[in-house]
C-alpha cells in the first residue's frame, strides 16, 4: 500500500453491502489489506442493523439487491445521515448513474471495476469529507448559533429542534456561506430527491431563524439559481 493510500485510509470504518458473497469477501480482503476496517452486510436489512450499532465513515453499497435495493437504502440514510455512500452496480447507463446521484450517493462505480479504481474513489470521497469538516465552524445568525459539526442550533443558549433534512441543508449551506447553491445541487447533495423538497425545507428553516420569513436576512433566494446562506460577518 502506498503512503498516500495509508494516509487516506487512517483506519476508517467501511460498511460493504452486497448480496454477492464472492464480491463481499473480495472487497473485505482488499480494503482490509489497504488499511480500512470493514464490516459486511448481505442485504439492506442487515445493513440497517449494523448502522444502528456502529458509526461508519463510508458505505460501499450494491444497487441491485433482493428486497430493499441500494437506492432506497441511500434515500433512507439521507433523511438523517450524511455518511458518504459509494454505489456499486452492474447497470452503467447514464440514467442509472443520475438516479444513483439523485438518491443522495456521493459516487457511482459500475461493475465490473478495477479494485484500484475503487480504492482511489474511496480515498477521494474521504478527502472531500475531511475538507468539508475542516471548513466547518460555528455560524451566527442573529440570536441563533449553528454548529455544523454537531448539527445543532441554539437560540440564546437554548437548543432549537431541527429535522435531519433541515440539518443536512443548513450544514451544506453553512459550508458554502455567502455562495449561492442551485436547488438541483442542494437536492442531490442532501438526498432530498426533488427540488420542491428543498423549497419546503427552506420555508421551514426561515420560520425558525428569520424575524420575517417573507423578508429573509439570512437564508436568501437567488433568482434563477437557488439559495444562499448569509451569516453574520459574511456579505
Amino acid at each position: 500500500m502506498s503512503q498516500a493510500a495509508a494516509l487516506d485510509a487512517d483506519s476508517r470504518h467501511i460498511l460493504v453491502v452486497d448480496d454477492d458473497t464472492r464480491i463481499r469477501t473480495l472487497l473485505q480482503r482488499f480494503l482490509s489489506t489497504n488499511g480500512y476496517r470493514v464490516t459486511m452486510a448481505a442485504d439492506a436489512a442487515e445493513a440497517r442493523t449494523h448502522l444502528r450499532n456502529f458509526a461508519f465513515d463510508l458505505i460501499v453499497l450494491d444497487v441491485m439487491m433482493p428486497g430493499e435495493d441500494g437506492l432506497s437504502l441511500t434515500q433512507f440514510l439521507r433523511k438523517s445521515s450524511d455518511v458518504p455512500v459509494l454505489l456499486l452496480t452492474a447497470r452503467g447507463e447514464a440514467a442509472d448513474r443520475i438516479a444513483g446521484l439523485e438518491s443522495g450517493a456521493d459516487d457511482y462505480l459500475a461493475k465490473p471495476f478495477e479494485p484500484r479504481e475503487l480504492l482511489l474513489r474511496i480515498a477521494a470521497i474521504g478527502r472531500r469529507a475531511r475538507a468539508e469538516r475542516s471548513a466547518l465552524k460555528e455560524v451566527r445568525l442573529g440570536a441563533f448559533r449553528f454548529d455544523p459539526e454537531r448539527g445543532e442550533m441554539t437560540r440564546d443558549g437554548r437548543q432549537v429542534k431541527l429535522t435531519g433534512a433541515e440539518t443536512a441543508l443548513l450544514r451544506l449551506l453553512s459550508a458554502h456561506a455567502g455562495k449561492p447553491i442551485s436547488r438541483t445541487e442542494l437536492a442531490q447533495r442532501t438526498g432530498a430527491g426533488l427540488e420542491r423538497s428543498i423549497d419546503v425545507q427552506v420555508t421551514r428553516l426561515r420560520r425558525k431563524i428569520e424575524t420575517d420569513p417573507k423578508m429573509p436576512l439570512y437564508l436568501q433566494t437567488v433568482r434563477s439559481i437557488g439559495y444562499v446562506l448569509i451569516p453574520d460577518g459574511v456579505s
